[in-house]
């Protein structure tokens, strides 16, 4: 059995705090690279990811002999030559440089050092994703940050690019939020939505997937603008919009499934759901069946809801994804899927009466019951 290693452990490990006391001190030879790893590896067992990457900043700081842009250009030139160098494999880059990112936010995130330090972010992006030390940036100095945002999205290097999309997103995930309105960064996407990296593409699709909480109408009109646009391939416009629209889907919203072609009022019949076992545990398998028929050509997009309450009596629904196909008069379409139900460390899966019920191009169908027992 393959036993899961947290990405704490991995991200941030004695070997890799090492690493960055060597890097640092092969370009400063007065740093002190063993007190530097002892001081961080007196704490590091006991911190999770996040107080990691700020604690091995906080080090570096302590044993830098120098500070401000003398100590930033210490860091800079740590780097090797280029990210593969360094042995980056992939666009987001490698945690061990997680704390040159957090050092800039924490200690050269003034008006004086302002320039320097939004370079900096730009540089270290490309061997670790800097989005998050850019939002304190962006909360202090929101014009001259969105100023450097938008020649970031005119960059050659498709990891800045992707920074100045994700830097921005409305509610990028475990980082601050930003004081500025939700869709500020439209312009920066208007320049990026159709950029040759997928990496920038997706990052542009999270984050109208952001706005779409807040302003629904406006990320379609966008959408749809893009896509009179014609500058976009059909495969990559459809990945953007699929994205974008994800939660906006699972709720049923008429506007997004027939903005992607699935007309909400299609002449769909469907099949009682039939349940394989209508009782379960923490940890067994839903396994459900339907089928689905239509009377006209036309596309369908199906969804799963799970319903359930909390232990406080809260309702609380799950929509999972099942298939997207085109449906054909008199064919019948099989619907099925073994579903896992188990907890997770954040949702706690609770005794009780659930139900699961097919969404078919937002329309919800009559749902089954079933029961989880405890242990």
């Amino acid at each position: 059995m393959t036993v899961k290693v947290p990405l704490k452990e991995t991200a941030l490990s004695p070997d890799r705090i090492a690493r960055i006391g060597h890097e640092v001190q092969s370009t400063c030879p007065e740093f002190d690279a063993d007190g530097f790893v002892r001081e961080v590896m007196s704490d590091l067992p006991r911190l999770e990811l996040k107080d990691r990457i700020a604690r091995t900043s906080q080090a570096l700081h302590t044993h830098l002999p120098v500070t401000g842009p003398e100590a930033l250009d210490v860091l800079l030139r740590s780097l090797p030559p280029t990210p593969e160098a360094a042995g980056v494999t992939n666009d987001f880059g490698l945690h061990i440089y997680s704390p040159h990112s957090d050092y800039v936010a924490r200690y050269l995130r003034t008006g004086e050092y302002l320039d320097q330090a939004l370079e900096a972010l730009a540089r270290f992006t490309r061997y670790f994703s800097t989005e998050v030390a850019v939002r304190d940036f962006l909360n202090d100095f929101p014009d001259e940050t969105m100023k450097a945002v938008d020649a970031w999205a005119r960059d050659q290097d498709h990891r800045t690019r992707r920074l100045a999309s994700e830097a921005t997103r409305p509610r990028l995930p475990c980082a601050r939020r930003i004081s500025l309105p939700d869709d500020v960064a439209l312009p920066i996407l208007e320049q990026l939505y159709g950029d040759s990296s997928a990496y920038v593409r997706t990052s542009v699709a999270n984050h109208l997937h952001d706005l779409s909480v807040t302003q629904p109408d406006l990320v379609l009109a966008t959408l749809q603008r893009w896509k009179d646009s014609g500058l976009v391939p059909d495969k990559h416009f459809a990945f953007i919009a699929r994205q974008a629209l994800r939660s906006r889907l699972k709720k049923g919203w008429a506007g997004a499934h027939a903005f992607l072609g699935h007309a909400p009022d299609a002449p769909v019949e469907l099949a009682p759901l039939v349940l394989e076992r209508t009782e379960l545990v923490d940890g067994g398998t839903l396994s459900f069946s339907a089928t689905l028929t239509t009377t006209a050509p036309v596309p369908v997009h199906v969804m799963f809801v799970i319903s359930s309450t909390t232990r406080t009596g809260k309702p609380r629904e799950k929509v999972y994804f099942l298939l997207r196909s085109t449906g054909k008069p008199g064919e019948k379409l099989p619907l099925a899927k073994d579903h896992v139900l188990r907890s997770t460390a954040t949702v706690e899966l609770t005794p009780g009466a659930y139900s699961i019920a097919l969404q078919v191009n937002g329309r919800r169908f009559p749902a089954t019951a079933f029961r989880v027992r405890g242990a």
